[in-house]
């Protein structure tokens, strides 16, 4: 039991936290505390009770909002909870891969109902619910770092940063040509996914990008892009836990969360200048989610006009207005509110719906060969140790700046989380979301700005 609900149940009129109590409402306060994903149990457990009958009705289940809302969110978070509770992996960001996985061979397999499979389509393909988290979630991620981290930590990693990623892209494609591959299909379907910047700000967009270039379906191109992002995580993760063996060996090496030798904590500061703002009015919500959909729509107009896909547009715009302060503080805490939101209830239900919707699992399966293993491999140690040894010429704490640089190949703020749990470097947070959001950012714009005019 949280400490929170731990006053409430004291602050009660003859009730206590301790054993005891009856029930009601004691016992079932405390049986709301279980959580699956963010859902109390007993809503979990009705929500899938009403699933289930409305199914079973005449009417059937319907694509309505109300309806695939908790629909959604109850298969998103069961598929989510799986994923969290498998060993090991669990902590490795196997709960947003599980939300994709799962779902997908569910129907691949027939063992998920059609009338949800076919609810949940429609839903998806009607509504356009994947643009409006990717709206949210870019903004408010970009709008949550500190301005003067995201200068100063942007100015110190940028040279060991560009340096691992264009080693690294062009290492694994040679190791993709000398398996047997192409080039071109190395590059753009394992290398480039591997530090695209994980899920939302990653695959999703480069999907998106993929399918309006080359003419295909974004599902497809969606199967073939996760699976790299994946694998590329698990890989960033163990080399992460090396680097930090290595900083514990060799400690000349490392400054235990600092970059450069005799530079402040600022890493810290950051995030307690972050963690220090105030309550945000419901008027700032829905103004922050408006200036997200709106910097998506100006991004919509940019692939208009120059063919920039809109994600990828609107991320660099996102930056502008970031840099240039041009968001007032209350908007950019209501964009951080809603980021937060969307990361944690929105993304396993849009992850359910992606993976019934539109990725199909033989594609996914046919992902996993040893030669993909072996070029991911390749790719995530020479961006590692690129960062490893040009940090190092640059006066720079190597293991620090290695670590970071295996953020590049991570999944997202997930991976992350992981990536730098593995080597005990938390605070290196603000420049492993630099790394991933923008270093990610920049690859993927490139490169399909290369891609388009090559198809053109």
């Amino acid at each position: 039991m949280s400490e929170a609900s731990r006053a409430i149940l004291e602050a009660v009129p003859g009730g206590t936290a301790g054993t005891g109590q009856k029930f009601w409402p004691h016992g079932w306060w405390r049986l709301m505390e279980a959580k699956v994903g963010v859902i109390p149990l007993p809503l979990f457990v009705l929500a899938g009770v009403l699933v289930l009958a409305l199914a079973s009705t005449k009417g059937g289940l319907t694509n309505e909002l109300t309806v695939m809302a908790v629909t959604l969110a109850f298969f998103g978070f069961a598929c989510g909870e799986i994923g969290k509770r498998i060993p090991v992996i669990g902590k490795m960001g196997a709960a947003a891969i599980c939300a994709t996985f799962i779902p997908s061979a569910l129907v691949y397999y027939g063992l998920l109902p059609d009338i949800v499979v076919e609810a949940t389509t429609k839903f998806y393909k009607a509504t356009g619910i994947l643009y409006l988290y990717i709206c949210c979630v870019i903004v408010g991620s970009i709008m949550s770092m500190d301005r003067k981290t995201l200068i100063q930590g942007f100015m110190k990693i940028v040279i060991p940063m560009g340096c691992a990623a264009v080693a690294g892209m062009v290492v694994g494609t040679l190791a993709g040509v000398a398996v047997g591959k192409s080039a071109y299909e190395t590059f753009f379907f394992i290398v480039l996914p591997c530090m695209a910047g994980g899920v939302g700000e990653g695959a999703i967009p480069l999907s998106i990008g993929f399918a309006e270039i080359l003419k295909q379906d974004q599902g497809e191109m969606f199967g073939r892009i996760i699976p790299m992002v994946m694998m590329a995580n698990v890989v960033a993760i163990m080399l992460s836990g090396v680097l930090g063996a290595i900083g514990r060996r060799y400690p000349h090496l490392t400054g235990n969360g600092r970059l450069l030798p005799g530079s402040p904590d600022e890493e810290e500061q950051a995030a307690k200048s972050e963690a220090g703002g105030k309550g945000v009015e419901v008027t700032g919500l829905a103004a922050a989610a408006l200036m997200a959909i709106s910097l998506y729509m100006i991004g919509m107009l940019g692939f208009r006009l120059i063919g920039l896909p809109a994600p990828v547009g609107m991320l660099f715009v996102a930056v502008l207005v970031k840099l240039t302060q041009a968001a007032s503080p209350s908007l950019t805490e209501g964009a951080r509110s809603v980021y937060k939101f969307f990361q944690t209830s929105v993304t396993y239900p849009v992850l359910f719906a992606v993976g019934v919707a539109i990725t199909p699992w033989e594609r996914l399966v046919a992902a996993f060969a040893l030669d993909n293993i072996a070029i991911i491999v390749a790719t995530v140690l020479t961006v590692v140790g690129t960062g490893f040894f040009v940090s190092r010429k640059l006066g720079m704490y190597a293991v620090d700046a290695a670590v970071v640089s295996c953020t590049q190949c991570g999944q997202g703020g997930t991976g992350d989380v992981a990536i730098l749990s593995a080597s005990n470097r938390m605070q290196l947070m603000p420049f492993a979301q630099i790394a991933t959001r923008i270093g990610g950012a920049i690859n993927v714009t490139v490169s399909l700005l290369v891609l388009s005019r090559m198809v053109a």
